[in-house]
């Protein structure tokens, strides 16, 4: 599925997402020689309603226009084809950051069937990362949008002074976790340090320019340090828990109370949420928070609460008291959505606690 070039094609950094099938056949991956031969690994477009990683390299390429690279990039363009219709990935393909190969100390049961699979997406990301290895990558970032309310922020797959660095030269906001599987930045973590770097929603402008300015402070890195990273440069959280809606379970967004009757007339629904439900987003929540209101037919909990262990935690984290759902103990929400597809394809977000690295 693989297409490998050794520069950029002509017209990719003119092409808007959709039409990139036009310039490039599918995934492809690009190396770019530069100063230092260890190379920056810079994946873009493995969503492919996900465009702020496209618009950053195509800025940057054009700020470097006639210049020598400061060190080797090696540029992944990953779903050409949802990006094509602008779409998460299309019904007959697997997510395109679900599928990198497994981290070696975990068991493969353990992944929940995440990334056991033997696609031809899987075995080409499989070959990306040996490519790379062979490489001696010197680090390795993933752009991404997201679709709720949230600040720029890093992403990181191991507690170590490199990846805190990485991160932190993107945002003093750092994620740490260790689910979902099968994402980009934990394959890379065991041959360099990995982030992903996680740029608002697609329509915000300045995801672009900070991802652009964030790829070329990388390729202008000679090292990445290894002393620890100050107390106050960092804020660092830790996600312990991804909330899904289950496949049986229907749901909508209310501005108010009110609305609940008419929605419920017009469909019968388990669960309301309210359309500021994304404002949550890095907020540390109290015990009793109201994250939605249940139809009166329901006595269990119409969501799913996974551990980063696989485990079932719903309880650990919400129950219902007078039609409600509400938290049992204090947590930081990310990625919390109003994305119907996104909570379909993946999930409502995810529950942070802060954590002292130190």
């Amino acid at each position: 599925m693989l297409t490998i070039l050794n520069q950029i094609p002509e017209g990719l950094t003119d092409s808007a997402p959709k039409d990139l099938h036009k310039i490039i056949p599918g995934p492809t991956l690009i190396h770019l020689d530069g100063n230092h031969k260890e190379p920056l690994f810079v994946s873009i477009l493995l969503h492919g309603n996900e465009p702020t990683g496209l618009l950053a390299i195509q800025l940057f390429l054009k700020n470097m226009q006639g210049k020598p690279l400061p060190r080797s990039l090696s540029l992944f363009v990953g779903n050409v084809s949802a990006a094509q219709q602008g779409l998460r990935h299309l019904d007959n393909q697997p997510d395109y950051n679900r599928i990198w190969p497994c981290d070696h100390r975990l068991n493969e049961d353990e992944a929940g069937g995440e990334i056991k699979s033997n696609t031809p997406e899987h075995a080409m990301m499989k070959q990306i990362v040996e490519i790379m290895r062979d490489k001696q990558v010197f680090a390795s970032v993933d752009v991404h949008n997201n679709t709720g309310l949230n600040p720029h922020y890093g992403c990181i797959n191991k507690l170590d002074s490199r990846f805190f660095h990485l991160a932190t030269l993107f945002s003093r906001t750092v994620v740490y976790f260790i689910r979902p599987k099968g994402v980009q930045s934990m394959a890379f973590a065991d041959i360099c340090p990995a982030v992903t770097v996680e740029c608002g929603k697609p329509d915000q402008p300045y995801g672009a320019t900070h991802a652009a300015d964030f790829i070329n402070a990388c390729l202008h890195l000679s090292e990445i340090p290894s002393h620890p990273v100050a107390t106050h440069d960092m804020d660092l959280f830790h996600t312990v828990a991804t909330v899904t809606v289950p496949d049986h379970i229907n749901f909508s967004f209310v501005d108010t109370e009110a609305d609940i009757d008419k929605e419920n007339k017009a469909r019968p629904t388990d669960i309301f949420f309210t359309t500021t439900l994304d404002h949550l987003n890095f907020t540390e929540l109290t015990t009793g928070t109201t994250l939605g209101f249940l139809n009166s037919d329901n006595t269990k909990i119409p969501l799913l609460v996974t551990d980063e262990f696989g485990q079932d935690a719903t309880n650990r984290y919400l129950n219902l008291e007078a039609g409600e759902l509400r938290t049992t103990r204090e947590f930081m929400p990310s990625m919390f959505t109003l994305d119907h597809e996104v909570i379909r394809q993946d999930c409502l977000g995810y529950l942070m606690e802060r954590m002292d690295w130190q």
